[in-house]
């Protein structure tokens, strides 16, 4: 069985289409979900403060360091 990462994980979105809670150019962060990776979606937590799938291609995975995951962490 694989072990899923605790830590955070988070995303640039670069596409919206169709999709009014998510904002281009914004950081939003990832939450675990196999199932969903292996279809090409990503589950998202947006602009709804709600975790929803949308395609992986809608985001880019960046790094953030630690302070800005803990600023990150600190205003949701």
């Amino acid at each position: 069985m694989e072990k899923i990462e605790n830590k955070p994980r988070y995303v640039l979105c670069v596409e919206n289409r169709d999709c009014e809670d998510l904002e281009k150019r914004k950081i939003y962060q990832v939450l675990p979900d196999e199932d969903a990776q292996k279809d090409g979606y990503l589950r998202v937590i947006d602009e709804s403060g709600e975790d929803y799938l949308y395609p992986a291609s809608y985001f880019i995975l960046i790094q953030l360091p630690v302070e800005a995951q803990e600023a990150l962490r600190i205003t949701a």
